[in-house]
């Protein structure tokens, strides 16, 4: 079964950027602009097993709030946070979190992937 990768982001050049990384990868990309559109397929689609979200992001919450509440409601899910204008502390971060600045190196967030998914 191709692993799902659930990716979160406002800006839809960048969130088609990582929807080509995650397919090149090999695995099954889908799309949220916000945190609302994320928990709305989040509660469909149970085979979701990473949450990549960027931080900065119009509605109800931003992709640090998005994280915790995957979190505590997914407990099984992988998180990577992006971020272009912040740097999260590790405080800020959901346990086993992980951080990449922007531009991320594609390499290193393919391997990332790839280690979340085995």
């Amino acid at each position: 079964m191709t692993t799902k990768i659930l990716i979160v982001e406002d800006e839809s050049l960048l969130r088609m950027l990582a929807v080509d990384l995650v397919e090149d990868a090999g695995f099954v990309a889908l799309e949220a602009a916000d945190a609302d559109e994320a928990i709305a397929l989040l509660q469909t689609n149970s085979d979701i097993r990473i949450v990549m979200t960027d931080i900065d992001m119009p509605g109800s919450m931003d992709g640090l709030m998005l994280a915790a509440a995957v979190r505590d409601r997914w407990p099984p899910i992988s998180i990577i946070v992006v971020s272009g204008k912040h740097r999260p502390t590790s405080e800020e971060l959901p346990e086993g979190g992980v951080f990449f600045s922007k531009p991320y190196d594609l390499r290193k967030m393919t391997e990332q992937l790839q280690e979340m998914a085995a």
